[in-house]
């Protein structure tokens, strides 16, 4: 821990601004942001300490090696092991989201910060103020903040900044897709996947992802009720698929659940914030760059694979769904529509992902 956190001082005193590198083609241009607050960001992204009891830290909900989210489950593991409502979204190319978290209750990077940190059921500190003395009790840190702000006092709005400037450098482009669609590769992409980007557009799910003439986040940032929310909360109602270790569920009826655990809180997305009728269980457009690494899918973590995400979309979503967005109409889609489609949600993934594990704790 001692020897890491002296790295990123040094590195600090040696960068005092980032130059701005080329973009990554697909991607863009985004102004890169201070270094030191890069670095800071970066070591208490990693950091265990800055929870309530020194087990979690953001990088453990957000792994680097599993593209920025969690593999494992289909929601995140919180405060003495309680299971968070909702999946862990990607941070690749979180820079470019306008709103942030599924429902879009943050309007910026600084914004979403601290509400981890502070969740009683995620990193559990009581406060800002907590927080704050948790920090500045780890003397290491001075000199970090020193570099990056001028001064070594930890603030909340500093760690908020340092964060957000670290997630900010979360950025990949290059695909196969960006090297034939924007770099005029012939050869980069196949052709079952130019098949599946011609099923992409005229299916209309370029409506919702959103392919530009000069560059392509894949999303509208708006919010839609794709059935799933409705679709997941009648199938509690019945039985409920349960993972016993990675790779091997079963399936529990409602009551048996019930006399185990709590009962789910039903998840109205948008709605939570909005208060809008037409907002009921309206969830932010998700990024489909690198969304071949980003498993489970869906805000609940409820599909585990590119196909029943294809099968959910060819089916309409959820028909019966009274505020499902009318956008979602039937496909009719063959099995080798369905291969090409997957083939080309492959073809968006980034060749060289950010980040490494630097777990830090006591």
């Amino acid at each position: 821990m001692k020897f890491a956190l002296v790295a990123c001082v040094v590195l600090a005193a040696q960068l005092p601004a980032l130059a701005a590198p080329p973009m990554p083609l697909g991607l863009p241009a985004l102004a890169p942001p201070p270094a030191a607050q890069v670095v800071l960001g970066e070591a208490l992204f990693f950091d265990r300490r800055l929870s309530a009891n020194g087990t979690l830290s953001c990088a453990m909900c957000h792994l680097p090696e599993q593209g920025f989210t969690a593999n494992q489950l289909r929601t995140s593991v919180g405060m003495q092991g309680v299971s968070l409502r909702r999946n862990a979204p990607t941070l690749l190319n979180v820079a470019y989201q306008r709103t942030l978290f599924h429902d879009g209750r943050a309007p910026s990077l600084e914004a979403q910060a601290l509400m981890p940190l502070l969740h009683p059921d995620e990193m559990a500190n009581s406060s800002v103020a907590a927080l704050v003395a948790r920090v500045t009790a780890l003397r290491t840190y001075g000199r970090l903040f020193a570099q990056a702000f001028g001064d070594p006092r930890p603030t909340g709005p500093r760690i908020a900044r340092a964060l957000a400037a670290y997630e900010r450098t979360l950025v990949v482009g290059d695909s196969a897709f960006d090297r034939w669609y924007y770099g005029g590769d012939p050869s980069a992409l196949s052709a079952q996947a130019r098949r599946g980007f011609e099923l992409f557009g005229s299916q209309g799910c370029s409506r919702c992802h959103v392919i530009g003439e000069r560059d392509a986040l894949f999303t509208d940032h708006g919010y839609h009720n794709t059935g799933v929310g409705w679709r997941s909360e009648r199938q509690r109602l019945q039985e409920v698929s349960v993972q016993l270790v990675p790779g091997l569920n079963t399936r529990l009826a409602a009551d048996e659940v019930a006399r185990i655990g709590v009962p789910d809180v039903p998840d109205l997305g948008r709605f939570e914030v909005t208060r809008s009728l037409a907002d009921r269980r309206a969830i932010r457009t998700p990024t489909l760059r690198n969304v071949a690494l980003t498993a489970p899918y869906m805000h609940d973590g409820s599909f585990d694979t590119l196909e029943q995400v294809l099968d959910h979309y060819a089916a309409g979503g959820s028909p019966d769904d009274p505020a499902q967005d009318p956008l979602l109409q039937p496909l009719t889609l063959t099995s080798e529509d369905r291969r090409a489609l997957a083939a080309f949600l492959q073809a968006l993934t980034s060749p060289q992902l950010p980040g490494r594990a630097r777990d830090q704790g006591r």
